[in-house]
């Protein structure tokens, strides 16, 4: 490992935390701490502390730092980007702090961003710069927004939806949604609830997401047991879904990421709409890889939606290509 300074990207989400440099993807952890309650002391974190929800005692609780894409445990956060740092820096890292590009979700406020810059620094950056996460996922998956041509994304995380239209190396509108894949996990949550009296948690409802949810119904059908707790006497019970049930326990969830990317075309300038037909949309994030999601907001939106080659992790790349270009883009950073 090199005994200069390196440059990283990170990209910090509700759900998965990705470091990246321009060569490779050098991290990729689930955003989630476990920590000692009454002494505030990090444990574990990342795919351990993941495994640890909800099979801990009282004396340990298992959080995500982050929530709707911003710090809500300042020092936690801190603390695990300590750790991702020290993880991929040279040994001597009191010498080689690291210059650090870290990602927020567009329309953040001024505080939030600058507990964001503060956490970088206090974790051991030597400088820490900030962009929006869909101007770092279009620099990810090298879509041409160095033209006056519109360009657009729609980034689908853990906490947030954000649809964006880019040009001349900016955002030219966009707009941000907490609709986004928890949610879609709680719709999961509350459908089982309704029709099978079956409570489930987090984990188990994204396990049915992932397995066998779609977007759109009608299509393969698939199947998944689970277990559950009945809510009448508290006793375990499984249940079978299929790929339709999950397709129908979305629905809500989905139309309102709809409605969010046409409130950002109803403020876009005409001639970038044609440009937006002409070259379709990208879709991005860890959402993204529900099955047939691109058919759907094609049909929903009316213009070709298409799924990226690196939707998890383009992100945090494109925030590590930024920094190589912070004289380019240094209008369209966020402030911190």
């Amino acid at each position: 490992m090199p005994l200069f300074s390196r440059e990283l990207g990170i990209d910090l989400g509700t759900l998965n935390t990705i470091v990246a440099d321009t060569r490779q993807i050098l991290v990729q952890e689930p955003t989630v701490v476990a920590i000692v309650v009454e002494e505030l002391k990090m444990v574990e974190w990342g795919t351990v502390a993941r495994d640890m929800m909800g099979r801990v005692p009282e004396s340990i609780e298992v959080i995500r730092p982050l929530q709707n894409g911003v710090i809500a445990e300042y020092e936690i956060t801190e603390k695990l980007l300590k750790e991702l740092i020290r993880k991929v820096s040279p040994p001597m890292l009191f010498l080689n702090r690291p210059k650090i590009m870290l990602t927020m979700p567009y329309g953040v406020t001024s505080v939030e961003s600058r507990a964001v810059h503060e956490a970088g620094l206090g974790a051991g950056a030597s400088e820490v710069y900030l962009i929006h996460q869909p101007l770092a996922a279009a620099l990810g998956v090298d879509l041409p927004i160095n033209t006056p041509s519109g360009n657009m994304i729609i980034c689908l995380g853990g906490g947030t939806t954000q649809a964006a239209v880019l040009a001349m190396n900016g955002i030219v509108c966009a707009e941000t949604s907490h609709t986004a894949g928890l949610k879609m996990d709680d719709a999961i949550a509350a459908y089982v609830r309704k029709k099978y009296g079956l409570i489930i948690g987090q984990p188990t409802a994204e396990q049915l997401k992932i397995k066998i949810g779609s977007a759109i119904p009608g299509g393969e059908q698939q199947s998944l047991e689970v277990q559950g707790q009945d809510q009448v006497n508290g006793l375990p019970r499984p249940a079978t879904l299929t790929t339709d049930e999950i397709a129908d326990a979305l629905e809500d969830p989905l139309n309102e990421v709809v409605n969010t990317v046409k409130r950002v075309l109803e403020k876009t300038p005409p001639e970038l709409i044609a440009d937006i037909i002409d070259r379709g949309v990208a879709i991005v994030g860890g959402s993204s890889m529900l099955r047939g999601i691109d058919k759907y907001l094609t049909r929903a939106l009316g213009i070709p939606a298409y799924l990226v080659d690196n939707p998890i992790t383009c992100t945090a790349e494109g925030a590590a290509k930024a920094l190589a270009m912070r004289a380019v883009l240094r209008r369209s950073l966020a402030s911190s």
